[in-house]
């Protein structure tokens, strides 16, 4: 992990395309250009949504087992999770449960709904027990090897004979073999499974959703909109996980809605804006509605207090007019800011000069990863930049002037 390749390449394999590969230092290594590595990484994490405060390189490049794990699950989470939705099963709306609406669903965490998924698919097979969390309830094995055998696909010789032996060791080692059988054994060893750690097993769930849904696309009379996430929204939603908010914000206009994630960003942004007496933490069964509208009126009020204002101009020969001229697609004039940030940084030779939709893509992918490899805190996606979204373009050139703002900025020896 020290060089942070590992990392970056972990870091695509759960979200693809997050890092192009060009950007990321692989031959005759240094401590400088292994720090390099290892800023791209942490930096994309944040972007696909992981909380890296108060982490950095050096902390890395120290091999910290409990920094280093954290990060990990936080990446293999968000990978895992990645999945469940909507727009990858439109399946899911089964799990609705009655009188529910496809937006109660969407409020879900990805843990809630892989809850439902194994009741579901625990119901369809007969069997009468269901589970409540991925930690005691699961500690026998049993709802494991029923469930194993449900999503099975025919011919796989999956079986119920973890069943047959009492000793719960022996009884979880026969059931990972079974899900072996349908290529999911990952993740957990017997004693994971007796001892219930909840990080593992979730992650064992997740897995087996992803690879063995098991869930037939609705019927024609269940009418339902899939609510599509726009990649504006992904960003601001990846921002906010980003900066370490409780609880993790699944899906922006729910998880938004009491005020209590807008007031925790404020206190991020400014420490001591928010007066915590006045905000409803808790909320009534008779009053709750009131509660938090009251929480989203005191948070309008504070946003009014907080102004910001941002202005860059890169001295290379490329220019823009605003934030939708349309050169701005080729992303020419973001590889430039960046030079000129940190001259020396772009190979310009990687570069793509035929202002295709194919080459202006290429070029997107490797400025966003060269910006976070000099320690911009970039959330926006190529495409963006591509499509020329005046907002996401805007944030782009906001990180990338507060990067240029950090005085003296990677210049501290990496073997400090």
């Amino acid at each position: 992990m020290k060089d942070g390749i590992l990392l970056c390449k972990t870091i695509n394999h759960s979200c693809a395309d997050t890092i192009d590969e060009r950007a990321i230092n692989k031959k005759n290594l240094t401590l400088y250009t292994k720090h390099e590595n290892l800023t791209l990484a942490l930096n994309s994490s944040q972007a696909i949504g992981c909380n890296v405060i108060n982490i950095d390189a050096h902390d890395f490049a120290k091999g910290k087992p409990h920094l280093i794990l954290g990060l990990l699950w936080q990446i293999i989470r968000i990978g895992l999770f990645n999945q469940i939705t909507l727009e990858h099963c439109p399946g899911l709306a089964r799990l609705l449960q009655p009188d529910e609406k496809i937006e109660d669903l969407m409020r879900l965490s990805p843990e809630q709904i892989l809850l439902r998924w194994v009741n579901y698919q625990l119901e369809r097979a007969g069997v009468n027990r269901r589970i409540n969390n991925f930690t005691s309830d699961i500690k026998d094995s049993e709802v494991y090897t029923y469930l194993i055998a449900q999503i099975a696909p025919a011919g796989t010789g999956v079986t119920l004979e973890p069943l047959t032996e009492r000793d719960l060791l022996k009884r979880a080692e026969i059931m990972l073999q079974q899900s072996d059988k349908i290529g999911c054994r990952s993740f957990l060893a017997p004693n994971d499974v007796v001892e219930g750690i909840y990080k593992l097993n979730v992650a064992f769930v997740a897995n087996l959703f992803n690879n063995h849904p098991g869930l037939d696309k609705p019927d024609e009379e269940i009418e339902y909109e899939v609510i599509e996430e726009t990649r504006e929204e992904k960003t601001y939603r990846n921002w906010m996980n980003s900066m370490g908010v409780k609880p993790y914000v699944n899906w922006l206009y729910s998880d938004l809605a009491d005020g209590s994630i807008i007031f925790q960003l404020y206190d991020i942004i400014k420490p001591g804006i928010v007066d915590w007496n006045r905000v409803h933490r808790k909320f009534s069964k008779l009053r709750g509605f009131m509660e938090k509208l009251e929480n989203c009126n005191y948070a309008v009020d504070l946003g009014k207090q907080l102004k910001f204002s941002l202005l860059k101009d890169a001295k290379k020969s490329t220019s823009i007019r605003n934030f939708q001229d349309s050169s701005i697609a080729n992303a020419r004039v973001v590889i430039d800011l960046i030079d000129a940030i940190k001259p020396g940084t772009i190979n310009y030779d990687l570069l793509k000069d035929e202002n295709s939709s194919d080459d202006n893509m290429a070029n997107a992918k490797y400025a966003i990863s060269m910006a976070r490899k000099i320690g911009a805190r970039i959330y926006a996606l190529p495409e963006d930049i591509t499509e020329v979204k005046p907002k996401m373009v805007m944030t782009v050139f906001a990180c990338l002037m507060a990067r240029d703002y950090i005085p003296n900025m990677g210049t501290k020896n990496p073997a400090e």
